[in-house]
């Protein structure tokens, strides 16, 4: 499961961390914030990516996968065994 992620102030960045800390994949799009406020999500993603050792990838310009330790690793995996 996938959980994806809409937020509408940096307020529900709580959201994030809680999914990803479960081991949830989230998919975080923040098209709808403004660059200054998404640009504090896309730093605080860093940080709990860094953090707990797992993967952020940009699908788009506002649009961001943030995948826990060890789902990286295998959807990496996935894509080299193609």
């Amino acid at each position: 499961m996938i959980k994806t992620l809409c937020p509408r102030d940096y307020n529900e960045a709580i959201y994030v961390g809680h999914f990803f800390r479960t081991g949830t994949p989230v998919v975080m799009d923040l098209t709808k914030l403004a660059d200054s406020e998404a640009k504090q999500f896309v730093d605080f993603a860093a940080g709990l990516v860094f953090g707990r050792g797992g993967n952020m990838d940009r699908l788009s310009p506002k649009v961001f996968l943030l995948m826990p330790r060890g789902m990286a690793e295998r959807s990496s995996t996935a894509h080299e065994a193609r």
